[in-house]
């Protein structure tokens, strides 16, 4: 599936290397133990949706209305109702080519809005509106617009064929909504908070309508939770756990990068980028995600990554690209005096560009580790969410907040609705 890499040396000789040794130690045992008692637990349902598990059906019944009757999807959503769809789905333009179009408008921007309705056709496009808690504002407002224009189209196909919903059962404005209009509605798991809830069918709907596979994806989630169980001490995420905290506790580092060299896992960057500031920025605590593509960001933030504060820990992803991609021309390369990539390929550049920037970056002393997938698929992108996931969980134990909640954001909502009442 794929594999975790310090470069030249090992870990423990990086680790000594920095006179933390002993930090490190203590923070592994902690995070250890912890992994063990959370195995031992059985997990978390976010992590432990089954491959032909009981929401099954209702993904391959909603997939299939979407797909048998409109060209376009647009999903409703915004952050974790959003995110995980982005990442996951981005794999369907690199692999399996798209049939349905999926458009996932997470920013409450109206010129972001008034051109998705000058660009698509109302008769050709399904609305899927997804809220957890069915009272996010933002995706209400977007879905009273999307209801508007479709009237104003006039439709042929009755209205509720055009929308279904994922929200959490009981009274809701969301769910009351879908209720009135007698569209599909499909419960969001209410032991799933939204940022965790790319593996269940609010990621998966999306996955099967974009025609890659559900069961690929919880199938190479429960490859890394299996491995995870039988021997946390080894797992991936229980080192970079303790490593992440180590760092922040003794060097200062504050902020954590992904940076993966496929585009096809910009999206992940910025899943990521809301599982871990979420999870973890609590009480004055917390590191901050960056995020970067590689080789384009090696044109834009490498400086600062290479000369700026030494404050970060890097995750470089990377997929075996050798002999990969259209080929250079011999002679047109040595023309322009560009010998050193005649007849090679675009995959030979990327797979020099990455191992150049890890190796730059270790000279500068910075720390960094390298993830490598054995190929772009559905069971390793699955594989991905569940470590970082478990990342995600094992550091904010090792740090003292409760990776679930995210009260500081409460305020911000109870005061938007106050404004918009005062207007």
């Amino acid at each position: 599936m794929f594999k975790f890499a310090f470069g030249d040396t090992s870990l423990q000789q990086q680790i000594e290397a920095l006179g933390l040794a002993g930090a490190y130690a203590e923070n592994l045992n902690k995070a250890t133990v912890f992994a063990k008692n959370f195995a031992g637990n059985g997990l978390l349902p976010c992590l432990t949706q089954a491959a032909g598990g009981p929401d099954t059906a209702g993904i391959e019944k909603l997939a299939a209305h979407i797909t048998s009757g409109f060209s376009n999807l647009v999903i409703l959503g915004t952050g974790g109702s959003s995110l995980g769809a982005q990442a996951a789905t981005a794999l369907a333009a690199y692999t399996k080519g798209l049939g349905t179009k999926i458009y996932t408008p997470d920013s409450l921007d109206p010129f972001l809005m008034d051109h998705l309705f000058a660009s698509l056709d109302p008769l050709e496009t399904h609305i899927l509106a997804i809220s957890k808690s069915g009272t996010t504002g933002e995706t209400l407002a977007q879905l009273l617009a999307c209801r508007q224009w479709l009237e104003n189209a006039g439709t042929q196909k009755p209205m509720k064929d055009h929308f279904s919903f994922i929200t959490e059962p009981g009274k809701r404005a969301l769910r009351t909504y879908g209720d009135d209009l007698g569209s599909l509605i499909l419960d969001h798991p209410t032991d799933v908070g939204g940022r965790f809830s790319v593996l269940t069918n609010v990621g998966m709907v999306p996955v099967a309508v974009a025609g890659l596979s559900v069961k690929d994806f919880r199938n190479g989630a429960k490859a890394v939770c299996d491995a995870f169980s039988a021997d946390p001490a080894m797992s991936a995420a229980v080192v970079g756990a303790a490593l992440i905290q180590t760092l922040n506790e003794n060097l200062g580092v504050t902020q954590v990068l992904i940076m993966p060299y496929a585009e096809s896992l910009r999206a992940f960057t910025r899943w990521h980028g809301q599982l871990w500031a979420e999870s973890l920025g609590k009480n004055g605590l917390g590191t901050t995600p960056i995020r970067a593509v590689g080789p384009v960001d090696q044109h834009s933030q490498m400086q600062l990554f290479l000369d700026g504060p030494n404050d970060k820990f890097c995750t470089i992803v990377t997929v075996p690209s050798y002999g990969k991609g259209p080929r250079i021309d011999v002679a047109a390369a040595e023309k322009y005096g560009l010998t050193y990539m005649a007849g090679r390929t675009i995959g030979d550049m990327v797979t020099c560009q990455s191992r150049a920037t890890q190796d730059t970056l270790r000279a500068k002393g910075r720390l960094v580790r390298e993830i490598v997938i054995d190929s772009l698929s559905e069971e390793n992108l699955g594989g991905l969410f569940a470590s970082f996931m478990l990342e995600t969980v094992i550091t904010a134990h090792l740090m003292g907040v409760d990776a679930y909640d995210q009260p500081a954001v409460e305020e911000g909502k109870i005061l938007t609705r106050k404004y918009l009442g005062e207007l």
